[in-house]
């Protein structure tokens, strides 16, 4: 069964240290987040399709097709963001009135382009809406900008129905020293230049030069699988498609009937 969360007992699970270059407290990180990701909005698509090599739509939605994701079910997309993740949902599902996102960067949604998509601001770790609300519930590459792992996973399990199906996916570290450092210097070093050049937000650079260093500091695959048990979630795996992309960490896991 679920274990709820406690006022009092429950710790903080962060999914990094906090990363002083950017800030020094959770109030403040979640004020620097909300900005850079706001200030970022308009450049971020097409950096994305950059830094996946084009590749990003077909993996969003083979990775929810593996998880389970069917004609007919209601999804709740957390951290929604600029809607690549919804916009594969939309397809599966076939009624964009069944894919609900959710997000704190108001400037992220309002560059979404998802007609018939509800877009509701939220936090990953106080979901507004209901218990048993979906059937399946996603979250694409923002799982290392909330402030509480623990927390979020609750409320992942308390908005699912019985039976709800959970895809997240996450960049990881490497574990070879010269793939990560090879990782690092195309993530840290030429994205940012290449988002400098073709953004039109001074910030963009910025954006995923922290990006990189909240893969770099982030929790690993084990300590995530670990919570997701931990809140109640069984039948809780990582899918590799590819051993050659171990990078690409795609969690699933299930609601109890």
């Amino acid at each position: 069964m679920k274990k709820p969360i406690d006022q009092f007992t429950h710790v903080v699970q962060a999914p990094h240290p906090p990363l002083t270059p950017y800030y020094s407290s959770e109030q403040e990180r979640r004020g620097f987040v909300g900005k850079l990701f706001d200030r970022t909005a308009s450049d971020y698509d097409s950096i994305d399709r950059l830094l996946a090599l084009g590749s990003g739509p077909w993996y969003r939605n083979q990775a929810l097709q593996r998880a389970g994701l069917q004609p007919g079910m209601r999804i709740i997309d957390v951290g929604v963001g600029t809607g690549l993740m919804a916009r594969e949902a939309v397809k599966l599902v076939g009624d964009p009135a069944l894919v609900v996102g959710v997000d704190p960067s108001a400037g992220m949604m309002a560059c979404a382009d998802l007609p018939g998509v509800q877009l509701i601001e939220g936090r990953a770790e106080a979901i507004p809406f209901p218990d048993a609300s979906c059937d399946f519930l996603s979250m694409g590459y923002a799982l290392r900008h909330i402030g509480d792992l623990s927390a979020a996973f609750s409320e992942f399990h308390r908005v699912l129905k019985p039976g709800g199906r959970l895809c997240l996916l996450e960049i990881t570290k490497p574990e070879r020293a010269w793939s990560q450092a090879l990782l690092k210097v195309y993530m840290r070093g030429i994205v940012p230049v290449l988002a400098r050049l073709t953004g039109s937000s001074a910030e963009s650079a910025r954006l995923w030069r922290y990006y990189w260093d909240t893969i770099e500091a982030c929790v690993p695959p084990a300590g995530v699988l670990g919570t997701l048990e931990h809140v109640g979630f069984v039948g809780v795996k990582r899918y590799i498609e590819n051993p050659a992309l171990s990078i690409l960490a795609e969690y699933q896991a299930v609601k109890p009937g």
